[in-house]
């Protein structure tokens, strides 16, 4: 299993997690024998929004004895009262709610405390200079919590979060669908049967690509959840690219945006899990996205890099793909980022080492002009 640093955490996190919210659903004995199974394969880092007792003692039981081996991205402000899930920022709930967390958890810590479920910027706003903040500062400043986190499904909200300088990672909502839309767009809505996208919707909507941009730029990591859009681009009946995608070509997608160090999947048999893991010795005909989306009925990326690497391999030994992430991070900034620039000056060659042959654009399904965007980065790195 593959593991890539989760941004300024210093965590390396396994590129394939456990989104845990399927567990309660399992036995318990079941459950807690699959998620040691998921570890035993490599899997090193699990997301526990869940509330409700079984879900967080079956994880518990399944780390015990093993909690080194884990990152848990535990949240605060996820709550069970009454038998049901509670979203709140009353302290009066959050705090018994995450104290049950350590207690189930059997642990006297937490890797990842996540601001749980920030998807409107008046949330975000409200929780500044809030007991509830407070109490995350004081969890992070007695090692509680060992670094602060923050989950959203809206772009500029998280962008915003981000750009805050207090989140360290995000767990945000990542797949070629969700990322043609603006950031007002509704989760519920999203992953709604009756929900249509329009038809002139194509390529990477800005809030997104934004987005990505300040992440990388910020050094803040990215775990992914929604990847397959609740299901919806599994099925061709319902995809809104009018084909289907397999779970791979979802996690590769996933895997090749910026910032994004881990995907967590929703596990019910073993068997999931080591269709999962495949995507690591898979070969690249089977992670490829690209022309699946390039020659899908409805929308289109047309013209734009989706750092898919179809270009490779580069006569001139390019990273083409690496190149266009750096040059896209950058090219919209009133001056080139420092971190922007010092990590495209450590690929091993640089954009004006092009010898502008066109090989790679006869490969590139979305008709990229690569030989052009090779000179305009070779502009603005200077290099």
């Amino acid at each position: 299993m593959k593991r890539r640093a989760l941004g300024k955490t210093g965590l390396n996190v396994s590129e394939i997690g456990f989104g845990g919210e399927w567990l309660e659903r399992h036995p318990e004995t079941e459950a807690v024998e699959l998620l040691r199974y998921a570890g035993e394969q490599g899997i090193n880092i699990i997301d526990c929004w869940m509330p409700d007792p079984k879900s967080r003692d079956i994880i518990g039981k399944a780390m015990l004895g093993h909690r080194e081996d884990w990152y848990v991205q535990g949240h605060l402000g996820s709550t069970w009262q009454n038998g049901q899930y509670v979203r709140t920022r009353q302290m009066k709930d959050v705090k018994p709610a995450f104290e049950d967390l350590l207690k189930r958890l059997r642990t006297d810590y937490i890797d990842l405390g996540m601001i749980h479920y920030v998807d409107k910027i008046e949330d975000w706003n409200n929780l500044q200079d809030s007991e509830f903040m407070e109490y995350v500062m004081r969890l992070k400043e007695t090692g509680v919590i060992r670094h602060i986190g923050l989950s959203s499904h809206n772009p500029e909200t998280a962008r915003i979060a981000v750009q805050s300088g207090l989140v360290e990672m995000l767990l945000f909502s990542v797949n070629p669908a969700f990322d043609m839309l603006p950031a007002d767009e509704d989760l519920d809505e999203l992953l709604s049967e009756e929900y249509r996208y329009q038809q002139n919707l194509s390529g990477i909507h800005a809030d997104r690509a934004e987005l990505y941009r300040v992440c990388e730029e910020q050094n803040v990591g990215i775990t992914v959840m929604k990847a397959f859009a609740g299901g919806r681009l599994l099925d061709g009946n319902r995809s809104p690219f009018g084909v289907s995608l397999s779970p791979m070509q979802c996690i590769h997608y996933a895997l090749t945006r910026p910032g994004v160090s881990s995907v967590l999947c929703g596990f019910d048999t073993k068997e999931q899990v080591d269709q999962a893991i495949a995507y690591e010795k898979a070969p690249e005909a089977e992670k490829d996205y690209a022309s699946v989306l390039a020659n899908a009925p409805l929308h289109s990326y047309r013209g734009q890099c989706t750092y898919c690497g179809h270009c490779k391999p580069c006569a001139a030994g390019l990273d083409i793909a690496m190149i266009n992430q750096f040059y896209d991070l950058a090219a919209v900034q009133p001056q080139v980022p420092a971190t922007v620039q010092s990590h495209y000056m450590l690929l091993e060659h640089q954009a004006s080492e092009c010898i502008a042959c066109g090989a790679c654009e006869t490969r590139c399904p979305f008709g990229v002009p690569v030989a052009e965007r090779m000179k305009k980065t070779a502009e603005l790195f200077g290099r």
